[in-house]
């Protein structure tokens, strides 16, 4: 019973022996309280919103005795009478945690515009209509707020930020100092066309113009991840060229959309069956990116083990019909063997392959 007296009293302290923080994000409505608590569900706090004032202290020392030690409070003008007892509640957590009251605004016109975008009414607005209505609701609600506003710890006025740069300042105010910044998860998936585009990707890259393995003796039971299919796929100078260029193109763009607050980013390569020259390209490009950006990435090789209902690999059935292993442009009448292209003498990194 002592040690939950004393916990109660002083607050829970983390791992690392600093106390618990409690986050309260308050402010007027439309300033952008919803963006402000996700970005701290990112970095890892426990949030409840719209939750009436003598719940407060109960609802802290709930997540506590959980092992909670970062926990976020959406209070505003919806919680209705329960606001005159904000202070007090409060008051109530603050011996042995570090609370850090959150104030968001914006100009009235700012307000009014979002309110008209959304299409929700201002949970001040009883009656009426039009922007004089909506104005008086907002002017209640800075009044009725007032006494919040003066315990802010940190005020922002949100009228010039969008969604991602409020997030952005929500995270580098209140991110503890132990926890990292949220990154993006990068996806590379390579695919066959055959079998349909990757819902959920959001980059596509087309990689059909490339010479197909399966025509190839030898090749065409193999896939992507074999030594023998990467070489030949490798030593054809459009394929270097296609990962010189498109590498270029991702590494400008993926760090851009990591600033931009996007948390996942899907990158689908595809060729027609999605055993072969997907799956080296998709390997070559996460490889290089991942060394280059510094940026998680995954891969996911979707197609690379399907097989046709004869047991055959899916790449049976592509291009031409013909002998199966045959190199069907020998079988043009008058046609010569082509001359391989010369394999480059480095890799997509400049070194030695």
């Amino acid at each position: 019973m002592s040690n939950a007296g004393d916990q109660q009293q002083h607050g829970l302290h983390g791992p690392d022996g600093a106390p618990g923080r409690v986050v309260v994000v308050t402010g007027l409505s439309g300033a952008g309280k919803s963006t402000a608590l996700h970005a701290l569900e990112d970095l890892g706090f426990f949030c409840v919103d719209n939750l009436p004032t003598s719940l407060v202290q109960p609802a802290v020392e709930a997540c506590e005795s959980g092992g909670i030690t970062r926990i976020g409070l959406g209070i505003d003008v919806r919680v209705g009478s329960f606001l005159a007892g904000a202070t007090a509640a409060l008051d109530s957590i603050r011996n042995g945690r570090d609370v850090v009251i959150l104030f968001l605004d914006a100009s009235d016109e700012t307000l009014l515009r979002r309110f008209s975008e959304t299409r929700r009414p201002h949970p001040l607005t009883t009656g009426g209509s039009g922007a004089i209505a909506m104005l008086d609701g907002v002017l209640l609600e800075r009044e009725r707020l007032a006494s919040l506003r003066a315990r802010a710890t940190i005020e922002l006025d949100t009228t010039r930020l969008s969604t991602h740069d409020l997030r952005r300042v929500v995270i580098e105010r209140l991110r503890p100092s132990k926890v990292e910044v949220p990154r993006m998860s990068t996806r590379f998936v390579s695919f066959g066309y055959k079998y349909g585009i990757p819902l959920d990707a959001d980059l596509l890259f087309d990689v059909r113009f490339l010479d197909n393995p399966y025509f190839v003796h030898g090749l065409r039971e193999l896939t992507g991840n074999d030594e023998p299919v990467r070489e030949y796929i490798l030593k054809n100078a459009d394929a270097l060229e296609f990962i010189c260029r498109t590498e270029q193109l991702l590494s400008f763009c993926m760090p851009r959309y990591a600033s931009e607050g996007k948390s996942y980013l899907t990158v689908g390569i595809g060729c027609t069956g999605g055993r072969h020259r997907s799956v080296v390209l998709t390997n070559a490009l996460s490889d290089s990116l991942r060394r280059k950006t510094g940026l998680p990435i995954t891969v996911v090789h979707r197609d690379v083990a399907r097989v046709s209902a004869s047991g055959v690999p899916s790449g049976v059935g592509e291009g031409m019909a013909g002998a199966p292993g045959v190199d069907l442009r020998l079988a043009q009448p008058g046609a010569t063997p082509s001359e391989p292209r010369p394999a480059s003498d480095t890799s997509v990194t400049g070194g030695e392959r």
